[in-house]
């Protein structure tokens, strides 16, 4: 097992959301879409969230992976699933930065191109499947609704009939980091600001549902 936890998840989670600051026009996108999360929510119950980048390698996997621990932090039901318009691999400085802040990597799957990792947190049973794929891959339970993470994958991402929603939610890309002395700090960085934007979405929806 692939484990570094220097971090409490929660603390992390919550001290994101204290600390990071939202522009009124970013606040009214992750308002509107917490509102159609909710609205979807109250109708059936449950809600599939796929977050979609390019190469389903870094920003999409954090939001599948906060996503996931939103939903037990909020007690909500809400599935969160990743896709890519190709695929990589699930990059190793993302599977870091998720470590650094308490997340736990099983190996599921061998393979030097794409490996599969089991990935769950203290606190739960529960965990989710990470790995890079095609945002249509069968994992990826339909219906869902879309979130786009970049701006290449909101332009070539066709359009999906199953998707019940589409928003695109852009964040700047931890790549240009890579093999730079910032590096874990720039992944840090992204790392919390997904993570207190799926805090301010779930945290309306729970609101909202009340």
């Amino acid at each position: 097992m692939i484990k570094t936890q220097t971090i409490s998840t929660k603390d992390f989670f919550e001290n994101s959301f204290k600390k990071v600051n939202l522009t009124s026009s970013r606040k009214e996108l992750l308002l509107r879409i917490a509102e159609t999360i909710a609205k979807e929510y109250s109708l059936n119950e449950v809600v599939h969230l796929n977050f979609i980048c390019t190469h389903n390698s870094r920003r999409s996997q954090l939001g599948q992976v906060w996503g996931f621990y939103a939903a037990h932090y909020f007690g909500l039901n809400i599935k969160s699933f990743s896709g890519g318009t190709e695929v990589t691999a699930f990059f190793r400085n993302t599977v870091k930065t998720l470590q650094k802040v308490g997340f736990t990597f099983q190996l599921e799957d061998f393979s030097h191109q794409n490996p599969k990792y089991g990935i769950s947190f203290s606190g739960t049973n529960d965990s989710i499947l990470g790995f890079s794929k095609l945002y249509n891959d069968t994992v990826n339970i339909e219906p869902y609704m879309v979130i786009t993470t970049c701006d290449s994958a909101d332009q070539n991402c066709p359009f999906i009939p199953t998707a019940t929603f589409r928003f695109h939610l852009p964040f700047i890309d931890p790549k240009h980091s890579d093999g730079s002395a910032n590096q874990e700090d720039v992944y840090l960085q992204t790392n919390r600001q997904i993570a207190t934007e799926v805090h301010f979405i779930f945290a309306n929806v729970k609101k909202m549902l009340s």
